[in-house]
């Protein structure tokens, strides 16, 4: 298991002085400033290496390896406007990647929105706060400020959400709209309610069958090129794992997972597993997808959540790493046996990549008004907790 930790750049409140203290080898990075369907060209990607591998006080000894996230546009899930030239983009910024070497892209095919959560500093009841999704008040949000025709939820659901919607201040319903539309962490686009009304209008012609499909047109023009450099793709789950907003989800179970490796069955067209993602569906085993998907998970989210209702749509928080649904223990004892069999087979990438995902926010954290999900303090406490694991195990640290 190769150490990682997620870095967005020089502006990122955690510096890459912090990030070497973690005792990480690898940083996951990317070039978040560029918009989607944009080259990353060769200068900014060295540039941004040169920002990982060199601080303040000299080297570091990290090194960027893995790409979270090369964006797919929204125009390539849609297939609509200027589609294949932003494929074209897509796949020229690989070619400057791997050119850098840098063998690993992580993305995601989520329509509109990519994470969604309504709280992005919940109190939990021991202090630290996290990230939660609470299922009324989104409801409130779709129902009552955004008004999107057509939408239905369970009568209780509805009249829970008219109830509270009525008892919100506009300061509440401006931070809710905010913290829904927040998107993509450090991403150069940020939407407002507008722009997802557009976006939806837009959406509502396609259906799960249809972007599963231009998924896979778009991996089957990109993952044999990807094979042919050494670079592993590999998805991000759906989160939440649900449809919302009545916008398609193709990412959210094992059967997602199955088909999609299927679909375009090259070792470089794989996945991203994140346990806190599809931890949140009960009906979603994680260690098992690990043992039976394995062979093609090229990078791993861990960490975990409290799901508070198994029936979905549901509300939820992100936990501590080792507190949640998920059984981590089991899950990174799958992880070292996948690593095992790949050492046996000889393949070069028996290391698995993976980060501490998101993070309990400590009151040191406060301080620095960093990334939603993203602090230092509870993130090295995850990553001591996932290092606790191994050593247990008996696995050493790679």
């Amino acid at each position: 298991m190769e150490e990682s930790w997620r870095w967005f750049g020089p502006k990122d409140p955690v510096s890459i002085e912090d990030v070497r203290h973690t005792g990480v080898s690898g940083v996951v990075s990317a070039l978040h400033h560029v918009p989607s369907g944009a080259v990353w060209t060769p200068e900014e990607i060295a540039q941004r290496q040169r920002d990982i591998s060199t601080g303040p006080q000299g080297p570091t000894g990290l090194r960027w390896n893995v790409v979270e996230s090369l964006p797919v546009s929204e125009d390539i899930k849609r297939q609509s406007g200027s589609w294949k030239d932003h494929v074209a983009a897509w796949t020229l910024s690989m070619r400057h990647i791997a050119a850098a070497g840098i063998d690993t892209i992580c993305y995601n095919f989520m329509p509109l929105l990519d994470w969604t959560r309504t709280d992005l500093n919940w109190a939990t009841p021991s202090g630290p706060t996290c990230m939660r999704f609470d299922l009324i008040d989104f409801v409130v949000f779709d129902l009552h400020i955004l008004k999107r025709a057509g939408a239905e939820y369970d009568h209780s659901v509805t009249q829970a959400a008219t109830e509270r919607a009525a008892q919100m201040s506009d300061i509440e319903k401006d931070n809710l709209v905010r913290n829904i539309v927040f998107g993509l962490p450090g991403a150069a686009e940020q939407m407002s309610l507008d722009d997802v009304k557009a976006h939806l209008a837009v959406y509502a012609e396609i259906g799960s069958d249809r972007l599963r499909q231009n998924q896979y047109d778009f991996l089957e023009m990109v993952a044999p090129v990807a094979q042919e450099l050494g670079v592993r793709l590999c998805c991000h789950p759906d989160d939440p794992p649900f449809p919302l907003l009545g916008l398609p989800r193709v990412m959210s179970t094992e059967a997602d997972y199955t088909a999609l490796t299927r679909a375009v069955d090259l070792n470089s067209n794989g996945i991203t597993l994140c346990t806190g993602s599809l931890g949140v569906r009960a009906d979603n085993d994680l260690p098992g997808m690990m043992r039976r998907l394995g062979d093609r998970v090229h990078f791993l989210h861990l960490r975990n959540v409290r799901r508070e209702a198994t029936k979905l749509p549901c509300s939820f928080y992100e936990s501590g790493h080792i507190e949640g649904e998920v059984d981590m223990v089991d899950m990174v004892k799958a992880i070292r046996e996948e690593e095992s069999r790949r050492k046996a087979a000889g393949r070069a990438d028996h290391n698995i990549p993976f980060r501490p995902d998101h993070g309990l926010e400590m009151p040191d954290d406060r301080q620095r008004a960093g990334q939603p999900g993203y602090p230092l303090v509870g993130r090295h406490v995850g990553l001591a907790e996932i290092r606790g694991i191994v050593a247990t195990l008996g696995a050493g640290r790679s």
